[in-house]
């Protein structure tokens, strides 16, 4: 069967077949996927998608994997949330947050990714798998090669949260952890999958990996009634998932299922880890490597691979970029709790937090249709929350007990919200 896709430079434009690469060997510059839209579309009609399955599946028309894949994981198709006590506390008026801290199967939007990743893997033969990753994207490789019967190698930062390198182990995967931050860990991988040929999702599969982000951007468009939001802030780490959801809208408005319309995109970062958000800041047409120091580990990637080309889509829609601190951090993972009962983890408290300054800077106006991207659960980076909340006596099962308990003036920890000023 003729697939209606094929891997593109994305500087050069040489053309590859679907194959394990993710470098173009004319110019170096990185590969992507590019879907044939034309033959697409008679099967990516609203009517269609309406159909098919409640999971990012029901978008498989554009994504490159060949008609007949039948996936084995129903991951997407996450709620978007209206945030009104949210929005009410940070001077908005119409703020949606896009809820992945519940994608199924590992709770992170990486589900995504590595759902396309791995029926690629698939496709090309190979038996083992792997990645590089900061957490969220080892579990979801670890779960989702089980479900496949697929050997797993991932190579992780020692210093990774205790719970997302138990949700890893959990599975079955060998888990390496390796002396040295994520571009240390990522160089790395790259050298293990030349040498044992093995498919690493972020390293020879890359391009198809990339592409289950999309499935981000068709969630919102569909869920807003089929029609483009006016400003999307995202988490930045690679700087991937930014530039997939500004593809996405390109996509749908190409094959005319919304109505063209500018959409601002404004990256997020922590300020111990802010390489692209300090370019957008200083006008740089180039990424300057940092060295991460920061609690919001799944954002620690201080050479971020797509970060040129999240710049790019920051400034050429007329977007922003900022980064927020450790402390900020803990405080919008609150907020957002306690507001929108959305437990986030530390990658969505830097997504709030700089959403709430950006209302606050005037960058987003009050009542544009906003859509905030929450990408992980909190379950994962409780340890980021240590010492914000006192454990209380415990009280006897007697009703003049707990009134006595009342009186004492026993309340909720309040914790005045984000600090954007």
């Amino acid at each position: 069967m003729a697939l209606s896709y094929e891997l593109r430079c994305r500087e050069c434009g040489k053309r590859y077949d679907n194959a394990p690469l993710s470098i173009c060997d004319e110019c170096f510059s990185p590969l992507e996927v590019v879907v044939d839209l034309d033959a697409a579309r008679a099967d990516f009609t609203r009517e269609k998608i309406a159909a098919g399955p409640t999971s990012m599946w029901r978008y498989k028309a554009l994504l490159p994997v060949p008609d007949d894949y039948v996936p084995p994981t129903p991951a997407g198709w996450t709620p978007l949330l209206k945030a009104p006590r949210l929005a009410q506390r940070i001077g908005a008026t119409n703020l949606y947050i896009k809820n992945d801290a519940v994608c199924l199967p590992t709770l992170s939007f990486k589900d995504r990714v590595v759902s396309v990743a791995l029926a690629n893997a698939q496709i090309f033969g190979f038996d083992t798998v792997g990645c590089s990753s900061t957490g969220n994207l080892a579990n979801a490789v670890a779960a989702q090669a089980a479900r496949l019967g697929l050997k797993t190698y991932i190579l992780v930062p020692a210093d990774l949260e205790a719970a997302k390198i138990l949700n890893t182990q959990v599975y079955g995967a060998n888990l390496v952890r390796i002396d040295g931050n994520y571009d240390h860990v990522n160089r790395l991988c790259s050298q293990i999958a030349d040498r044992f040929n093995w498919g690493f999702v972020n390293v020879n599969l890359r391009p198809y990996y990339a592409e289950g982000s999309k499935t981000v951007g068709y969630e919102i468009a569909e869920q807003l009634g089929w029609r483009l939001p006016d400003n999307v802030v995202v988490p930045m780490a690679g700087g991937s998932l930014i530039t997939k959801i500004r593809k996405a809208f390109k996509e749908l408005i190409a094959l005319g299922l919304v109505e063209d319309k500018p959409v601002r995109f404004f990256g997020a970062q922590a300020t111990g880890c802010s390489p692209i958000s300090t370019a957008v800041k200083t006008g740089a047409d180039h990424i300057e490597p940092q060295r991460p120091s920061t609690i919001a580990r799944s954002l620690a990637i201080g050479n971020p691979a797509d970060g040129v080309y999240a710049t790019r889509c920051i400034r050429e829609s007329g977007g922003w970029a900022e980064d927020v601190s450790d402390v900020e951090i803990v405080s919008a993972i609150q907020e957002l709790a306690e507001t929108e009962g959305v437990f986030t983890e530390t990658a969505g408290g830097v997504t709030t937090a700089v959403t709430a300054r950006l209302y606050a800077h005037g960058r987003i106006k009050p009542d544009e249709l906003t859509v905030t991207c929450i990408t992980g659960n909190g379950l994962k980076t409780t340890d980021a929350l240590n010492g914000c909340y006192e454990t209380q006596r415990a009280v006897r099962p007697r009703l003049t007990d707990f009134e006595e308990y009342l009186e004492e003036g026993h309340q909720e920890l309040a914790f005045g919200g984000v600090n954007v000023r």
